[in-house]
This record gives structure tokens, sequence and C-alpha cells, in this order.
């Protein structure tokens, strides 16, 4: 017992340089754009229509000077509520709009939400620095807990409701007042906690009325926040996702929940290797799902784990009900972020419950490393703009210029290439709309030209194909997700 706390602190060490690692290393992301601009002076920053050097638009990503306008940014131009936008305001103010700054919000939220994972553990008498190790080691809970956006907060927020409702089964109804907001606070950060703080809602109800009310009225005041910036967002999540099947469902839900726990390691291969080992992460993945359930009896405490398997089971029956409610599949890793801390307890209790435990826990955090290696390693595993960024910068250097398609808003795309762009690069925006006399008129003036391939949604795959006509006008394009470089010699 005496070497848990220097065990724990060990863990925890682990995790800040993890987090950090990932924090600094992985490329910036479509969302984060967003955050930037509406803690920003504009939402939807009004770009140069001609060629411009990226470090001249830096400005664009500054904070602004007063908060005042963000709810009503949120309100008009995002489809999250607005608890993490003031709260990141308020740190980029102090600290700067650096990215990987802002995202050190998120890794001291990531840490918070570890230690809460530990408390839990010690509650419902399941092993904790094994629960800690299998969190830190699910490739869904290090994506989430370094991006610059508010999904660490809710996590953190959600675990620390969690912990608080354990303690109100003992007949605390401060405990279940509070436990009620931290998780309306963690539903005023993002929709989906939501879904756990609604099985917290039916394990209370189950066990202990009159604290089910207590948690209710904790949770009251935010959910009626929610309601009020949900209704004016409703609007902008037509057209975001597939329509709904069952078969889509399910293997969507069966892809991000291996990607939210064992990474995307086949990714990196090709042939039949990228087959077998697929296949064999799957069998793996069912194990993990179903290993809980044939241990139940042998771990934790009773009410504790019924808990933390609806707490688990929350976000995918969720997710479900969204996808039937809205005829579409909303279904990806970071969604089932809010079920890994809960799971990963859950099955360092059923790993625990084996005969040499050890040695199945080494083999899993053996492949959770390997994915983790690759998240912060690995362009597959990134979005595209950080490698298109390098890649266009090799190509043309100072001289020259990229074509960038502006994408549906000007926000996703433009932030994340500018962000990872070098200050010289010169960049000009190019939608479906533009002129094709006009831009091979602006080719004609630079000495090398290259165009960003980035397709990442309906508006940018037009100007692909825009682009692709321009080809043989254009020095070379740039394959953003492998970073090589394709095309012919510029011809003036």
């Amino acid at each position: 017992m005496r070497s848990y706390p220097l065990r724990l602190v060990a863990v925890l060490l682990l995790g800040a340089v993890l987090l950090g690692l990932a924090a600094r290393l992985r490329g910036p992301e479509y969302d984060e754009g967003y955050t930037a601009f509406v803690t920003g002076a504009a939402p939807r920053p009004d770009w140069p229509t001609q060629p411009f050097r990226v470090g001249d638009m830096q400005a664009a990503f500054a904070p602004a000077p007063i908060p005042w306008a963000i709810a009503g940014n949120l309100r008009r131009t995002d489809v999250h509520p607005p608890l993490y936008f003031w709260i990141v305001w308020a740190w980029r103010r102090v600290f700067g709009s650096d990215l990987f700054v802002t995202r050190l919000l998120s890794v001291a939220f990531s840490l918070g939400a570890l230690v809460a994972v530990a408390a839990l553990a010690r509650a419902s008498a399941l092993p904790a620095i094994p629960a800690l190790l299998i969190t830190l080691g699910c490739f869904g809970f290090v994506e989430t807990g370094i991006v610059a956006r508010g999904f660490a907060l809710a996590q953190s927020l959600t675990l620390w409701g969690l912990l608080l409702t354990l303690r109100s089964a003992a007949g605390s109804p401060e405990n279940a007042f509070c436990a009620g907001l931290l998780l309306g606070a963690a539903t005023f950060t993002n929709y989906l906690a939501g879904f756990p703080a609604a099985a917290v809602l039916l394990w209370l109800a189950l066990r202990a009325p009159r604290q089910a009310a207590w948690f209710v009225l904790g949770l009251a005041p935010f959910l009626l926040g929610d309601c009020s910036f949900f209704w004016a967002q409703r609007a902008s999540r037509i057209g975001q996702f597939a329509p709904f099947t069952w078969a889509g469902f399910l293997a969507a839900m069966g892809h991000a929940s291996g990607g939210a726990i064992l990474g995307g390691l086949p990714l990196y291969l090709g042939g039949w290797w990228r087959t077998a080992l697929s296949a064999g992460l799957g069998l793996l993945l069912a194990l993990l799902l179903v290993l809980p359930l044939l241990r139940w009896r042998r771990m934790g405490r009773p009410g504790a784990r019924a808990l933390l398997a609806l707490a688990a089971g929350s976000a995918p029956l969720g997710l479900l009900l969204m996808g039937l409610a809205s005829h579409s599949l909303p279904v990806e890793i970071r969604y089932l972020a809010f079920a890994l801390p809960p799971f990963a307890l859950l099955l360092a209790g059923a790993i625990g419950s084996l005969q040499h435990p050890r040695l199945y826990l080494a083999l899993l955090l053996l492949v959770q490393a390997a994915a983790i290696a690759g998240l912060v390693t690995r362009p597959e595993t990134m979005q595209p703009e950080q490698a298109a960024a390098r890649a266009a910068s090799r190509a043309v250097g100072d001289r020259g210029l990229v074509l960038l398609p502006r994408g549906n808003d000007g926000v996703g795309i433009v932030a994340a290439f500018l962000t990872a762009a070098p200050p010289g690069l010169h960049v000009l925006l190019v939608e479906p709309t533009s002129p094709p006399d006009r831009l091979r008129a602006e080719i004609a003036g630079w000495p090398c030209v290259t165009a960003a391939a980035i397709a990442a949604d309906g508006a940018s795959r037009a100007t692909m194909s825009l682009l692709d006509r321009l080809a043989p006008a254009m020095g070379k394009g740039v394959d953003a997700r492998s970073a090589r470089l394709l095309g012919c010699p510029f011809m003036p």
C-alpha cells in the first residue's frame, strides 16, 4: 500500500509526458480552427481573395479582447455549448494563441480525468494502476484529450461527477447535488456528456430516489442552457452524416470502438498484412468487450460496477438513439470518448480476476502502446492539413504559390493548413466558383505553383475537380494524406 502513491504519481507523470507529446506532434485538426475563431474577433474570417503570406494572417487567430460575443458566435456558427469556449478564451488571453499552448489546457483537464479514474477505482474496489494504464492506452482518450475542443473538460467533469454519485449512494444529498452540477457542467461543455448523465440518473433512481431528486436539481439549470443553444444550432447539423442503416450503424460502431480502444494499427500496413491484423484486432476487441460480462461477479463492488457499466454503455446506446432520431450515422471515435474510462475500469477489474493477470495486461498494453505511438507519429491517423502544408512548402518554398481549397466556410481546412504552414509560404484560396481564367492568370505570375489536395467537405471536393482541370498549368500537386508530390514540371 505504501508504494501506491508513488506508482500513481509515476503513471500520472507518464500521462503528462504522453499527452504533452501528442499535443505537440499531432497535426492541427479541422475543428480546432473553429475554437480559435469562435473565441476570436471574427468566427468566420474574411480571408483575402488575392495571394497572401501565411505569417500575415496570424492576427486572425488571436483571442478577442472581450468574451461577450462568444455565446452569440456559437449560436450562429458552431454546434457546441459555451462553457469550454469561455474557459479557453481566458487561457488564450493569458498564455497566447499558439495551438500547442491552447492544447495544454486540454492536457491539464485530461490529467484531472486520470486522477478521477484512480479515485473511482479505489471507490469501486477495482485495480487503479491497471485502469489508469488501460485508459492512457486508449487511442480515443488520448486523441480527444489533447485537441483544442471541449472533450477533455467534459470528460473530467463527467468522471468526477461519477465519483460523487458513488459517494451519494451512502445518503449524502450534498454529493448528489454536486454530482448533478458537475455532470450538468459537462453537458454545457459537450452535449454528448448527456449520455452518462442519463445513466447516472437511472442508477440513482433505481437505488436512491431521493438522491436522484437532488441530482436533477443540480443538473437542471445546465440542461436549460443546453436546450437554448441546441435549438439555435439545430439546422447546422443537417447533412453532417451518412443516412442511417442498421448495417451501417453496426459497422461504424465496430470500427469506432476498435479505433477508440486499439487505435489504427492496420492503417500502417498494406495487402494481406492489413487484412490479417484487422481480423486479429477484431477478435481481440470482441474478447475485451465480453470479458467484463464473463467476470462480472468477480470484480469490484456491485453498485459501483453497475454504475460504471451504465456509464460505459450509455455512449453507444445514445448514439444509436441519435441515429434513429436523425436518420443518420453520428458515429466517430471521439464520440465514444466518454465510454472509455468507465470501460477501462471494468476491464481492469476483469483482467485482475484472471489467472496470470499481469501477462494479459502486458499483452493488451503492448498493443495499445503501438497504437499510441502511431497516434503521435503517423500521418495516417492525423487529418491531412499538416502533411499537405509541409509537402507544399518543400515543393515551392517562399517563392512559390500554394492553391488551397477554401472549403465549406473558410475555417476548418484553412485554419489547420495555415497553423501548420511556415510563415513565408504564399497561399491563394480557391473555391468551386473561382473563375478558371483568373486562376490561370494568377498562376502565370509565379515561378512555381502547387495545389494542396485536401478534400474534407463538399466544397473542397468540388474545388479539387476545378484544380484537376488546371493541372497542366500547375507545377506540382500535393497528395496530402501521404505527403507525396505529384504532377509535372511547371511550364510558364
